[in-house]
């Protein structure tokens, strides 16, 4: 699997990462942390925090976290030329 995105039951900005992946047709692969920050040894391992959600994609060799920006950087990938949005300028909201 070349994407993981670790995430939180519940998290709203980590469902909003699953949305577009979904809507993008994108594989990954789930991995689920603890609620405490102090038990998210994982992906304070792969990312350097542990704030959650967390992408990791193997095929461009990134690991992001911030829903904005990663949503923002699965458009600009994997998205129609149409669905570009500007680097800095989109934000996930509720």
């Amino acid at each position: 699997m070349s994407r993981t995105l670790y995430r939180l039951e519940g998290c709203p900005w980590c469902e909003a990462v699953v949305d577009e992946l979904d809507r993008l047709d994108l594989d990954f692969e789930s991995v689920w942390v603890e609620g405490l920050h102090s038990k998210r040894n994982e992906v304070r391992r792969v990312s350097g925090q542990r704030a959650v959600p967390v992408l990791v994609d193997d095929e461009y060799g990134l690991t992001m976290a911030e829903s904005s920006r990663i949503v923002e950087f699965l458009r600009n990938t994997y998205g129609d030329e149409d669905e570009r949005v500007v680097p800095g300028e989109y934000q996930v909201t509720f």
